[in-house]
């Protein structure tokens, strides 16, 4: 195998170790229920940058070392995870194992690419794996599956069909990709059993789902193990709801849910106040992984209505969304509570100190006023909130107090901890001084960029000032970071959020001038991103306002 065509199978080492560590601990540590924080940290990462234009396949041919860094994003190694563990569940574990085991002895002291795998599982399980897999690692992107349903007598008919995902909406046009989709049905009769399984190796096709009463609900896509999106017809999305709130739904399905929704809602496909209505359907969800996603996805809309006048409104829905859950938390871990809760705690208070709200802003000034004086110390799970809470809402005084701590740490995770969260200050002279500081001696040079992107992710003042900084020390920065795949992050982390129509522009000519190349599809992602949102914006913000304003009820 020459050493160009390494690369090329370097993807399955890689996408198979991230896969295989969370077989491990799921394995050792059940009660973790790790595969649904796979889904929160990997899978969806990879859903959301496959479905951009910029994106690529899995299996990349290397024509110059300098693409290397950049292949092996979260396509090689998130999406590969997935797609590893979309053929583990369709090939079974068994079969799985006696592949594994032929592949491991046949190619033991030799290099094996990835055909050499697709054929001992095909051999072991006398299913199609060559077949299914490469459409799935030699094409980037995924597929939509629209899902419409028809009660005949006892039996659900589902009408399925597939479209090529695209984050602007559904590929339009003659020659649409198409993928061999192993899809699974449930119901709530048992909704972590799989009724039925089928291979969908055609653009559509209609399935008979036998024994399914009126009132009972379809799933597809149990334990969100396939790798596509769903869009489900109105009246069945109706349906699950209940399964979200009485929590019928799987965990992992929960969240599958409403991430599938709110990634349609930004491709245009629904309306984001379909997204609103499910997110409040979550008012009993007790799951920390759950939340964490619902959490990220309401400050990309958060951060995306901060460029419109009611960005106070969503600051409102985000109160009433979390303020259940933060009451039934409270402020101190109880006896008997497991690490996962520790971090719902966390969490939540964080969502509702930024927020604003004002009990949790009142008590977390109360405790980092005792913090500072050493007079009961903040337990390490309450720091990152609890300084979050009193930053965004503190004056020059809060920073000071702040940057004395840090120079006082003397753990370099408290440090660290400190600089994510210095962005959240307000006022621009605060958020210049935090941005000299991100510069300075007192910050190791691998951390300057999360002090950054801290300032540039928590407001549209702090986006814009972080966006001027770097451009006025791109010298600097450039000579520190280039090569690495921390130039990526950084301008990532800067620009990723903008949602006016100039700014993917001015992004593009920036870079055109001060060229990065080991971070050019970064920038391709990050200005087809730009003008996501402002596409977004102009289609749904009037929609969103309406909603918003109308859930408070008529002025009293």
């Amino acid at each position: 195998m020459s050493r160009k065509e390494w690369w090329t199978h370097l993807w399955l080492n890689e996408g198979f170790a991230s896969w295989i560590e969370y077989l491990c601990v799921d394995h050792c540590f059940p009660e973790y229920d790790i595969w649904t924080q796979f889904v929160s940290a990997d899978y969806t990462r990879a859903l959301e940058l496959d479905a951009l234009d910029s994106s690529h396949a899995i299996e990349v041919n290397v024509g110059h070392p300098s693409e290397v860094d950049e292949i092996f994003d979260a396509i090689s190694y998130s999406k590969g995870a997935s797609v590893i563990r979309m053929l583990h569940n369709y090939t079974g574990d068994e079969d799985f194992r006696k592949g594994m085991n032929a592949y491991l002895l046949k190619f033991q002291h030799k290099n094996a690419s990835t055909e050499d795998l697709w054929d001992c599982l095909e051999q072991a399980s006398g299913k199609p794996i060559a077949a299914v897999m490469s459409s799935w690692t030699k094409q980037m992107g995924f597929p939509i599956i629209e899902v419409e349903e028809e009660q005949v007598s006892d039996d659900r008919v589902l009408k399925i069909s597939q479209k090529k995902f695209c984050a602007s909406g559904p590929h339009s046009g003659e020659d649409c990709p198409s993928w061999m989709v192993p899809v699974s049905i449930c119901t709530s009769e048992d909704p972590k059993c799989t009724k039925l399984k089928v291979l969908l190796d055609r653009p559509e096709t209609s399935i008979t789902v036998s024994g399914v009463a009126p009132d009972q609900w379809v799933k597809v896509n149990p334990g969100t193990v396939g790798f596509y999106r769903i869009q489900y017809s109105t009246a069945m999305l109706e349906r699950l709801l209940p399964g979200v709130r009485d929590l019928s739904l799987q965990p992992v399905d929960r969240l599958g849910l409403q991430n599938d929704l709110f990634s349609l809602s930004r491709a245009g496909m629904i309306s984001t106040v379909e997204v609103l209505k499910l997110m409040e359907a979550f008012v009993n969800e007790p799951n920390y992984t759950v939340w964490s996603d619902l959490s990220c996805n309401l400050g990309v809309l958060s951060s995306l209505l901060s460029h419109t006048d009611f960005h106070e409104e969503i600051q409102e829905f985000i109160r009433d969304l979390f303020t259940p859950i933060g009451l039934e938390l409270g402020w101190d871990c109880k006896p008997g509570e497991g690490h996962l809760d520790a971090l719902l705690r966390s969490l939540v208070l964080g969502k509702l100190g930024k927020a604003g709200h004002k009990p949790t802003l009142e008590e977390a000034r109360r405790r980092f006023r005792d913090h500072v004086e050493g007079k009961p110390v903040l337990p390490a799970d309450l720091r990152s909130p609890v300084y979050l809470t009193v930053l965004k809402h503190g004056d020059s005084a809060t920073l000071d107090t702040m940057l004395k701590l840090h120079k006082q740490a003397d753990m370099q995770e408290e440090k660290n901890r400190i600089e994510r969260v210095l962005g959240a200050i307000s006022a621009p002279d605060l958020i210049q001084k935090v941005l000299s500081f991100a510069l300075s001696e007192e910050v190791r040079p691998q951390d300057t960029v999360s002090v950054i992107g801290g300032v540039a992710g928590s407001s549209k003042q702090g986006r814009k000032a972080a966006w001027k900084f770097v451009k006025d020390n791109w010298e600097e920065l450039y000579n520190r970071y280039q090569g690495g795949f921390l130039i990526s992050r950084l301008i990532k982390l800067t620009v990723d959020g903008f949602a006016v129509d100039k700014m993917a522009a001015e992004v593009k000519s920036f870079f055109e001038s001060h060229p990065a190349p080991s971070a050019e599809r970064t920038v391709q992602q990050c200005c087809e991103n730009i003008n996501l949102n402002v596409a977004w914006l102009k289609r749904d913000a009037d929609d969103i306002s309406q909603y918003l304003l109308q859930r408070r009820g008529p002025p009293v």
